[in-house]
Order: C-alpha cells, then sequence, then structure tokens
C-alpha cells in the first residue's frame, strides 16, 4: 500500500511543477507593463520601451503636479468618485437592509431586476442616460438663473450643480452604477446577521435609530468595507462615463487626463505618462490593501432568498 501510494506521488508532484511553473509565467508576462511603468516614472529619459533608468528622477511626478494639470485630474477624482462611494454606501446600506428584513414574493425578482441593470453593458445606456440627464439638467439651469443674475455666480453653480458637464450629473451616474452591486453585497451581509440582535436590543429599550447605529452598523462593517472597495475601484477606473458627460478642462478626471496627455499632437511624454499612471494605481491598490481582509468574510455566506 506504501509502494502505491509513493507511486502516484510521482506524477502528482510533477504535474504540480508544472502547473507552478506555468503560473510563474504567466504572472512574470502580466507583471512586465507594471514594472515598465515604474521604471519610466522614475527615468529621465523614459522610452517606450522597457529599460532600466541610468539615472533616477523625480521631475515626471514635480512636472505632474506644478507644470500639467495633474493636480487638478486627481482632486476631481477623488471628489467625485469619493462622494459617489459615499452615496453608494449609505443608499446600499439601506436597500439591502430592507430587502434582506423583507419577506415578500416580489423581493427576488426585484433583486434580480437590480443586477440587471449593471449587466447591461454601459455604452447600451448611453443615450437614454444622456437625455434625461439633459431634461434634468435644463431644469436646474433655469432654477440657477432664478435664483441670481450675476454671471459668475450662475457659472460656478452650474458647475457644481448641472447633470451634464458638472460635478452633480457625475457623482450620480457613479452612484448609480455601482449601486445594483453594492445592494447585493449589503443584502448578502445582512442575511448573515441574526435578528436576535435586534430584538435583543429593542428588549433593552434601544430606539431603531440606536439599534442600527450601535448593532447592525458595526456588525455590518465588513460588509461596507466591501461594497465600497467595489464601488471605489470601479468608479475610479471608469473612462466611458466622464468621457460622455464632461466637456470643460476644469471638470476633467485622471483617466480623461491620461487619454489628452497621449492624444497630444507633439511627441508622447512617457514620462508624464508613467507618472500620471503611477499616481493612478495607488488609491486602488490602498483601499484594496485596507479592504481585503472583509472579501472572504462577506462573501463566505453566500446569497439567500
Amino acid at each position: 500500500m506504501t509502494i502505491m501510494t509513493h507511486t502516484h506521488s510521482l506524477p502528482e508532484s510533477a504535474s504540480n511543477r508544472k502547473a507552478y511553473m506555468t503560473l510563474i509565467m504567466i504572472s512574470f508576462f502580466c507583471l512586465i507593463p507594471f514594472f515598465w511603468v515604474l521604471l519610466a516614472a522614475f527615468d529621465p529619459n523614459a522610452t517606450q520601451f522597457l529599460a532600466i533608468p541610468k539615472d533616477v528622477t523625480v521631475a515626471h511626478f514635480w512636472n505632474l503636479f506644478a507644470n500639467e494639470s495633474g493636480l487638478r485630474w486627481i482632486v476631481n477624482s477623488v471628489l467625485i468618485v469619493g462622494l459617489a462611494t459615499l452615496l453608494t454606501l449609505i443608499f446600499a446600506g439601506f436597500g439591502g437592509y430592507a430587502l434582506s428584513r423583507t419577506k415578500a414574493w416580489w423581493k427576488r425578482p426585484l433583486l434580480y431586476a437590480i443586477i440587471l441593470v449593471r449587466i447591461v453593458p454601459p455604452p447600451a445606456l448611453i443615450v437614454p442616460v444622456y437625455k434625461v440627464m439633459l431634461a434634468l439638467n435644463d431644469m436646474v439651469n433655469s432654477v440657477i438663473i432664478s435664483i441670481t443674475d450675476n454671471v459668475e455666480h450662475q457659472l460656478v453653480l452650474s458647475r457644481i450643480f448641472s447633470f451634464v458637464d458638472g460635478y452633480l450629473g457625475l457623482i450620480l451616474i457613479h452612484t448609480a452604477m455601482q449601486l445594483p452591486l453594492a445592494i447585493w453585497i449589503m443584502k448578502t451581509f445582512f442575511d448573515a446577521i441574526p435578528k436576535d440582535y435586534e430584538e435583543a436590543a429593542a428588549l433593552d429599550g434601544a430606539s431603531q435609530i440606536q439599534t442600527v447605529r450601535h448593532v447592525l452598523i458595526p456588525l455590518a462593517l465588513p460588509g461596507f468595507a466591501a461594497a465600497g472597495l467595489f464601488a471605489f475601484i470601479n468608479a475610479w477606473g471608469d473612462f466611458l462615463m466622464p468621457l460622455m458627460f464632461t466637456s470643460s478642462p476644469e471638470l476633467q478626471t485622471l483617466p480623461l487626463g491620461m487619454f489628452r496627455a497621449f492624444l497630444r499632437v507633439d511627441a508622447i511624454d512617457y514620462g508624464f505618462l508613467t507618472a500620471l499612471a503611477v499616481i493612478y494605481t495607488l488609491p486602488a491598490v490602498i483601499a484594496f490593501s485596507f479592504a481585503r481582509k472583509f472579501l472572504t468574510q462577506t462573501f463566505s455566506g453566500g446569497v439567500k432568498g
């Protein structure tokens, strides 16, 4: 019996080595672009080819913040994506809790209808969404004109509250795009929280708000972390919606900034592009490093009906 086990372990060991070697080769191939970006960002003579820099410089990052519009792109991206993620978590928390605690025949069809919105390709939604946003934008502009006659004040308010070429429109679009998946995540997580905790808090005299604040939110923090991570990363990397709904240079985000910089008619500055790519990648990496431990915790319970 021992001999049979030993003979069978040899081909299994060889198979494992082949699998690991294959995975190492694929990982190395996938990591090459990241190595090029990181090396070129600090290379004073960065080119489109992978090369070890002879000197190290931070001039590309300095140029990004001092001479280019990199700081404005970063601020716009952080502001828009951050507020969109916050709104997504608020609405997903309420929606997920309501769907988790509701016992009705229409709950499952509603859940599938919600996730169906996320499955539809975003380009297919451009025309109807743009028509809706344009109608809302006309209403907002008429309200702004009725509030003030000062042209400068009208421009500032329009840039903030407009649904097309405005901060509010981009924030709401990102929120709507990330909300379906976030609702499913929070619904799944609230399913794993027993109602006994809420009943115990009610017996102790806690109000509904106190129960939510001191019982449900602390228990649901891993779910909020996972939902927020997905919402932030997806919104941070979105290129299509900012491209379609912004035209002012003051509202450009990092993806649009990289796109405009790559399409310049003169020579492409690969050092500037790679420095911008490093800055663009950092927030997503940092967010994932903080929230990764909650992902397994969130999805381990599965989805209940």
